[in-house]
C-alpha cells in the first residue's frame, strides 16, 4: 500500500498554507493528500501581474491578503467558505505530465456520492450542470508534481467578484489574464445540507477510505519551524506577491481643477522604470524633475505617498492636490 501523508491544516492564514505547500513539494519526498483554507485572500497565479487582478482599493478597504502562488493559471478569491485540497507526488523520471484528470477524479467522486452532479471540464475546471465549482493549477520540482484546486462551497459570491475586478484598460501587458466564469457553490446543489467543516471531513473520509492504516498528520514542530521561516521571507513579502509581477505598462488619466493629467509608466519587477506625463496642464517647472523623483521607488500607494510629501505638487501641476497624483499613481 503505497504510503500518503494526510494533513487537514488548522491554520487559515494563505501566506502559511502555500509555504506549508512549497515545503511539503521540495523538501521533503512524501506523497501528500491535504485539506486547508483560506480567510479573505485573492491568490495571483505565478506569472500573472498582480496589479491588473486585483481591485486594490476594494482589497485595502476590506483587509484582503494578496498572495502568490508555486502554480500557474489565473486568480482566484478565497474566503472560509472555500475549501482547497493539494496533491503532492513523486513522478517517474521523464514521465512529467499535465493531467488535472487524474487528480480531480476522486474528487468528482466524492462529490458525486454525496449527490451533487459534478462533472470535469475544459482543461481544469470542475463544474455543476456548466457553473464552476472549482479551478485547478499544477507545477512540477524535479521529480514531483503538486495539483492544487479550489472546491466553492459557501463562499460570498459577491466579495469573489469585487476583489478580483480591475480595469484591463489601465493596464498593457504580457501576463496571463483571469478568465472570468461563471461560479456556483456546491452547497446549493447538496441534496442534505452540510457545513464546509463537515463537508472538510467528508472529502478527507472519502480520499482516505483505502488507506486508513496511515492515518491524518499533523506537521512536525520542526516543519512548523521551517514553514514560518519560509513564509516571513517570501510569502508575506512585497517582493513575492507584487514585485514579481511581469514588466508591464501602466496608462492612466484623470480629471483635476488644474486639467486633464495623464500618466504612462512601464513598471519592472514592481518598480517604476520610466515615465511621461501628458494632458492640458500648467506648471512653473519642468514634470521631468517630479519624474526623476519617482523613477525607482516601489509601484504602491504608500511609497508613492511617501515620495509625494515632500514635493510641491503645484510646482508641477497648478491646481492639482498631492490626493489627485496619488489617485492617478496607483492602482
Amino acid at each position: 500500500m503505497e504510503k500518503i501523508r494526510y494533513i487537514s491544516l488548522k491554520s487559515t492564514s494563505p501566506y502559511h498554507n502555500l509555504a506549508v505547500e512549497e515545503y511539503l513539494l521540495q523538501q521533503t519526498t512524501d506523497n501528500v493528500f491535504m485539506l486547508w483554507q483560506n480567510e479573505n485572500t485573492i491568490v495571483i497565479g505565478k506569472h500573472q501581474n498582480t496589479a491588473a487582478e486585483v481591485n486594490q482599493e476594494y482589497v485595502d478597504s476590506h483587509h484582503v491578503n494578496v498572495v502568490r502562488r508555486l502554480t500557474g493559471g489565473g486568480a482566484v478569491f478565497h474566503d472560509i467558505g472555500n475549501l482547497n485540497f493539494t496533491f503532492i507526488q513523486n513522478v517517474e523520471p521523464g514521465k512529467k505530465e499535465i493531467d488535472f484528470l487524474r487528480y480531480l477524479q476522486p474528487v468528482v467522486d466524492a462529490l458525486q456520492s454525496l449527490g451533487v452532479p459534478a462533472s470535469f471540464s475544459g482543461r481544469n475546471d470542475l463544474v455543476i450542470n456548466g457553473q464552476k465549482i472549482s479551478g485547478n493549477a499544477m507545477t512540477f520540482f524535479g521529480n514531483r508534481v503538486l495539483e492544487h484546486g479550489t472546491l466553492l462551497f459557501s463562499s460570498q459570491m459577491s466579495d469573489l467578484a469585487n476583489a478580483l475586478k480591475a480595469d484591463p484598460d489601465k493596464f498593457i501587458d504580457k501576463a496571463v489574464k483571469s478568465v472570468r466564469s461563471r461560479v456556483t457553490n456546491i452547497s446549493d446543489h447538496l441534496p442534505h445540507p452540510m457545513t464546509v467543516l463537515e463537508f472538510k471531513d467528508y472529502l478527507m473520509e472519502f480520499i482516505m477510505k483505502d488507506n486508513h492504516l496511515f492515518g491524518i498528520q499533523n506537521l512536525t514542530e520542526e516543519e512548523e519551524s521551517i514553514v514560518n521561516r519560509l513564509m516571513e521571507e517570501k510569502y508575506q513579502t512585497w517582493e513575492w506577491n507584487y514585485g514579481k509581477s511581469p514588466e508591464y505598462s501602466m496608462n492612466k488619466k484623470i480629471r483635476t481643477k488644474g486639467g486633464t493629467v495623464q500618466v504612462i509608466a512601464d513598471i519592472r519587477e514592481g518598480h517604476i522604470r520610466d515615465m511621461q506625463f501628458f494632458g492640458d496642464f500648467f506648471g512653473e517647472e519642468d514634470p521631468q524633475e517630479l519624474i526623476d523623483q519617482l523613477i525607482g521607488i516601489r509601484m504602491d500607494k504608500q511609497s508613492i505617498a511617501d515620495t509625494l510629501r515632500d514635493i510641491n505638487i503645484n510646482d508641477y501641476f497648478h491646481n492639482v492636490t498631492i490626493d489627485d497624483m496619488i489617485e492617478l499613481l496607483t492602482f
